[in-house]
């Protein structure tokens, strides 16, 4: 019990817990992107850097209050969302992930040769108003609402549209208006993700958004298990940690990460709750109970 408590009230260990959580956010918004929709995207990173510095810029010049920020990161990196969704999702497989990716550069070098965000310098003085309870009570509802969305008519469209996008065509479903506002809610969460990291590190810069977080925000979701949300918070909470717990082996703990994942992908390709449904397995084991009490 003690050596929780000290575990709890270690500021080190705290920041690692809460940029975890901040993490999980981005990667459960792309799980409904590219896991449920299956729609690859290699620009993820741009919709978080989208969301920091709306909140980071509307704290600093206008003051307005933190909640309201926050709020708004998301709903700007949706409406990028849909702007890149309209005529990028007519496109599938490596088209859309090369355009995504140009997306992610666009925005980028947009940050890096605009005076308001502070160009290639970044931005700093960001006041700290992220803590872990606030981050781990989002990562509660980012859960429930993409429950909710994936058990909706419009999370079984957007399975039926991974599956076979031509049949659920056939089958009456407007598949460009459903990828888009999949897209939409995936980079809110983003955005939502984006906003938190600026007010808690209180710094951010372009190159903390480049393509190395997109693609590491891409592995949490495909080593826990495309189209799993347990899987998604499973993976991210291993890859995110395990760095942090390789230290005692510095010089070899990005070989040795580097390794779990080679195997991983080797002897569990569909991830590691892949194909997995923790609701369908509590409603057989209580299905199971009631049969043995008859």
């Amino acid at each position: 019990m003690e050596a929780i408590f000290d575990f709890f009230s270690n500021p080190y260990y705290i920041q690692i817990l809460t940029i975890t959580g901040v993490y999980l956010i981005a990667a459960l918004g792309l799980n409904l992107i590219t896991g449920i929709t299956g729609q690859f995207s290699f620009g993820h990173a741009a919709f978080m850097s989208i969301g920091a510095y709306t909140s980071s810029l509307l704290t600093l010049y206008l003051h307005t209050p933190f909640f309201l920020n926050l709020l708004l990161g998301g709903i700007i990196a949706a409406l990028f969302g849909v702007l890149l969704g309209f005529p990028s999702l007519r496109l599938t497989g490596d088209y859309l992930g090369i355009t995504t990716l140009g997306f992610g550069e666009i925005v980028r070098v947009v940050f890096i040769n605009t005076k308001i965000t502070g160009g290639a310098f970044g931005l700093a003085g960001i006041p700290r108003e992220t803590n872990i309870i606030l981050v781990y009570l989002i990562v509660v509802l980012t859960i429930i609402s993409l429950y909710l969305i994936k058990n909706s008519r419009f999370g079984r469209g957007l399975v039926a549209i991974r599956e076979d996008e031509i049949a659920a065509e056939a089958m009456g479903i407007n598949t460009l208006f459903y990828k888009v506002e999949a897209f939409a809610v995936g980079s809110f969460f983003a955005g939502i993700s984006g906003a938190l990291y600026a007010h808690l590190i209180q710094y951010i810069s372009p190159g903390d958004f480049g393509f190395s977080r997109s693609f590491e925000i891409l592995n949490f979701v495909v080593i826990g298990g495309l189209g799993s949300i347990p899987g998604t918070v499973v993976g991210t909470a291993i890859l995110a940690l395990a760095p942090e717990f390789l230290r005692f082996v510095q010089e070899y703990r990005m070989l040795i990460y580097g390794a779990l994942m080679v195997l991983m992908m080797t002897f569990r390709p569909r991830g590691l709750l892949g194909g997995v449904d923790l609701f369908q397995v509590w409603r057989n084991f209580r299905h199971k109970g009631l049969r043995e009490k008859i």
